[in-house]
């Protein structure tokens, strides 16, 4: 079904770029998606698996480099048009739309600092590909750190007793990486380029970071076994450990001296994007919900006619909407702005994934016992939604980063 967008100022182009996204999604993602669900990990990312299938065309409609500008080959599409997207592509699979992002992080750090190897190497090698020889993942996720890598200007991250598991440390002109990052780096597995963020000065803890736009093919790294779970299976995650990899600087985006202020940049786009694609799988949750209760014969009369299905089905779109809003805003805005207001982003972030969570829950229980059985989507939704609730950060952990950034942004009136 269609949806009614309260957006009045959406351009025919940008109608345009939601019908497209929304074809793709369907005829596409979905039946891949369910196909790659019932798959173990190691089949999803085999050669001849559907997964390639769907990142071949994706990457042919250039759907891999949406965060990218068109200056370097990018689909250079407004941060509208952008949330639009990804919100269509999360309706049909949330874990593809995630490998599909991620796949991007590389080019996407370059973008920030584009100096001309970056360019050269990184960035337009990356929007130019099709065959998917060039896929990137993020690498900041390590065994003993998860969300607290995620809290810039929290007073924990700054404290040098809290070491990282990933270090570079500078020999001449290279960086020396050693440790690992942990079972979660989503394209783990299959990448060929890492967004690679670790600790570069101890004394300064998580704050004494730095990014890299580091090719996976330099002796030394070494990648671990496709990580079977829960939720969104058909995106792989996974291992990445270094070995006294030598590192040549010009992969250096950022060191210590801004990669606070450069990780808030970070996060302020990645968190309102989990915003953004929750308000997919919970609108896809709504959906199904909505069209089964208009067919399911129970008690003589169709489920739709009961009052408290009525009830159901409106709070569950009231979630999607409120959901809508808040992740279009906060992405919005804070792609527009050099100061981004992550606290937002945040905000987008948990109450999206939240709103998923719930809808799809509560989609469940409006198919009574056939919404646990995998013959319908929602059982699905429902395991894809659960994953969002600690995807790109614990939504308790980044309440507490966001709620410190509150309290310390916001004047006292008195």
């Amino acid at each position: 079904m269609d949806f009614l967008d309260l957006d009045i100022n959406l351009t025919k182009e940008d109608k345009m770029l939601k019908a497209n996204a929304n074809e793709f999604a369907r005829k596409v993602m979905r039946p891949i998606a369910k196909e790659l669900d019932a798959l173990p990990p190691e089949q999803v990312i085999a050669k001849g698996s559907p997964f390639w299938t769907f990142m071949k065309k994706a990457y042919a409609l250039g759907y891999h480099s949406i965060l990218i500008p068109d200056a370097y080959g990018g689909m250079g599409l407004s941060p509208l048009q952008q949330t639009i997207v990804f919100e269509e592509l999360a309706w049909g699979s949330v874990g593809l739309t995630v490998a599909l992002g991620v796949a991007s992080f590389p080019a996407f750090g370059a973008a920030m600092v584009p100096e001309e190897t970056m360019i050269d190497e990184i960035l337009v090698p990356y929007c130019e590909n099709k065959d998917v020889t060039f896929i990137g993942c993020w690498g900041i996720t390590e065994p003993d750190h998860g969300s607290d890598t995620l809290m810039p200007g929290h007073p924990s991250f700054s404290n040098p007793d809290i070491p990282s598991q990933c270090v570079a440390m500078p020999d001449g002109d290279d960086f020396i990486l050693t440790g690992q990052k942990s079972a979660w780096v989503s394209n783990g597995t299959i990448a060929t380029h890492c967004a690679l963020f670790c600790q570069m000065d101890k004394s300064m803890g998580h704050a004494g970071g730095g990014i890299f736009a580091l090719p996976l093919n330099l002796p030394g790294v070494k990648k671990g076994a496709a990580l079977d779970k829960m939720g969104q299976r058909d995106l792989n995650q996974g291992e990445i450990f270094f070995d006294n990899v030598r590192v040549p600087r010009k992969y250096l985006i950022a060191g210590p001296e801004a990669y606070e202020a450069l990780l808030e940049i970070v996060l302020s786009t990645t968190t309102a994007f989990m915003g953004v694609v929750g308000t997919g799988v919970a609108r896809a949750a709504f959906e199904e919900a909505l069209n089964y209760a208009k067919t399911r014969i129970q008690g003589g009369r169709r489920l739709i006619e009961y009052p408290t299905i009525q009830a159901k089905l409106f709070h569950m779109l009231r979630q999607v909407e409120t959901s809508r809003a808040i992740s279009r805003a906060a992405f919005c805005y804070n792609q527009n702005t050099s100061t981004p207001a992550e606290e937002y982003s945040v905000m987008a972030k948990i109450h999206g994934t939240q709103a998923a969570f719930d809808v799809a829950s509560d989609a469940i229980q409006i198919f009574g016992g056939n919404g646990l059985t995998k013959e319908y989507l929602v059982e699905k939704l429902f395991r894809d939604a659960r994953a969002m609730l600690i995807e790109d950060g614990s939504n308790d952990t980044l309440a507490v980063a966001a709620g410190h950034k509150i309290i310390e942004t916001y004047p006292r009136r008195d």
